[in-house]
């Protein structure tokens, strides 16, 4: 059965850097890439991706309401939203620019979706409803969504996990131990991360070869190949990786990941844009806001004119309010504060170090 394997560039640093490692390491794989166009990017991200084309091939532009007499397909959900902003509650923008585009790309296709989601993160990325699509996280240690994960550890399928496990596992030192904690069941003391992560730990890749022939006996694409040459991968991911990546590639770091340096009553800080994504982004820190307003004014004027009829970007502050040159001061002298708590313990000071644990809409980076 033909399975695809489908990678989405987001224009962040992450979904690109997955994408030139996966070219580097795993160049037999076929992959399909596409970028999710918004209309509503920055320039510095067009250029990355314009760049990446050039490092990986083509790359697939999908474009939701294409046809619509609106700018941009954000107008055109927009107005059919009736003037209602999107927000943490409601992200209808991810659903209808990027969610459904890619969907109806894959279409009933068994499909492979690589998220670039790091090995230094505590998160889940995107999980398609779609049963013909699966979704795996190559910078992680663990690779495999937590539906896989879920139904692979949970003790209904205990029998065939133990019978994987002592069918595969390899007499030596640790062989009774690994048995003994494949037989255990989850429970309030022993729950999936914690089974997972030991199993994980005595080796990765028996997990995943063991993960591999389960998903063989059910309806998931990766059950469907012959082979799937992640499973022997054990490398582990983390920020630094990324951005070196980039640079050794020769695609080089988004621009709007600079750290640009400002002045605050005597005292200096940095600040720039920590992730990809729409320029009025609702998961924005108000420091990013201020760098839209300093750095690409047009682009927060644009921002402003969305807000109407009380819908704002930022809960309880509209961006004409935070424009206010007292309001902008505040800000930058908070950042400041948390530069500076960050170095003094040794931390990072960039706005990635700082702010790129905050909450944000994961699907927005497939």
């Amino acid at each position: 059965m033909n399975v695809r394997h489908i990678l989405g560039i987001s224009g962040g640093k992450d979904s690109a850097a997955l994408s030139i490692y996966l070219k580097q390491k795993y160049p037999e794989l076929k992959i399909e890439y596409y970028n999710s166009d918004t209309g509503c990017e920055l320039a510095e991200t067009e250029l990355l991706i314009d760049r990446l084309e050039a490092y990986l091939g083509k790359i697939v532009r999908l474009r939701a309401a294409k046809d619509s007499p609106e700018p941009t397909p954000f107008h055109h959900f927009l107005k059919a939203a009736g003037g209602f902003l999107p927000s943490p509650q409601a992200r209808w923008c991810t659903q209808k620019m990027k969610l459904q585009e890619f969907e109806r790309y894959v279409g009933d296709d068994m499909a492979v979706s690589y998220v670039g989601i790091r090995g230094d993160e505590d998160r889940d990325g995107y999980i398609s409803s779609k049963p013909n699509i699966q979704a795996v996280f190559p910078f992680r240690k663990n690779i495999w969504s937590l539906d896989v994960i879920n139904k692979f550890l949970g003790n209904d399928n205990l029998d065939q996990l133990v019978a994987l496990y002592e069918q595969m596992c390899p007499q030596g030192l640790m062989h009774d131990e690994i048995i003994e904690t494949a037989k255990r069941k989850i429970d309030k003391q022993f729950f999936y991360s914690k089974k997972l992560n030991a199993l994980l730990d005595y080796d990765i890749r028996l997990f995943n070869h063991a993960v591999f022939e389960y998903l063989k006996t059910t309806d998931y694409p990766i059950g469907k190949l012959v082979s799937f040459p992640l499973l022997d991968n054990t490398d582990v991911l983390v920020k630094e990786d990324i951005f070196r990546l980039l640079r050794e590639s020769g695609v080089g770091v988004p621009a709007y990941y600079e750290e640009i340096p400002f002045d605050v009553e005597g005292k200096q800080g940095t600040y720039c844009r920590s992730r990809s994504g729409c320029y009025f982004c609702f998961f924005q820190q108000k420091i990013e806001w201020v760098w839209l307003l300093e750095q690409h004014p047009d682009l927060y004027k644009k921002a402003m004119e969305f807000e109407k009829d009380g819908y704002t970007w930022n809960q309880g502050e509209s961006l004409a309010e935070l424009a206010k040159p007292e309001r902008v001061r505040q800000i930058k002298l908070d950042i400041i504060k948390r530069q500076e708590e960050n170095r003094q313990q040794n931390k990072g000071t960039t706005l990635v170090d700082i702010l790129g644990g905050d909450i944000m809409c994961s699907n927005c980076f497939i």
